[in-house]
């Protein structure tokens, strides 16, 4: 099994391709984390100012 898994491990330095296409997954995935990172302190910017509206009671009427 050690030597199954050690193969596996070692198989990008084997295929480029492999290498090439695991960097550009591993891009985008930080790319999607920045992405979620910087919608979810929108979001919290968001809720934050609406709580503030709905407790100084300056909504509009629908």
């Amino acid at each position: 099994m050690a030597k199954a898994l050690i193969g596996h491990l070692n198989s990008d330095l084997r295929d480029p391709r492999l290498a090439l296409e695991n960097s550009r997954l591993r891009t985008r995935v930080a790319e999607l984390e920045s992405l979620v990172l910087r919608l979810s302190e929108e979001n919290d910017k968001l809720v934050s100012a609406r709580a503030a509206e709905i407790l100084t009671g300056d909504m509009q009427p629908a």
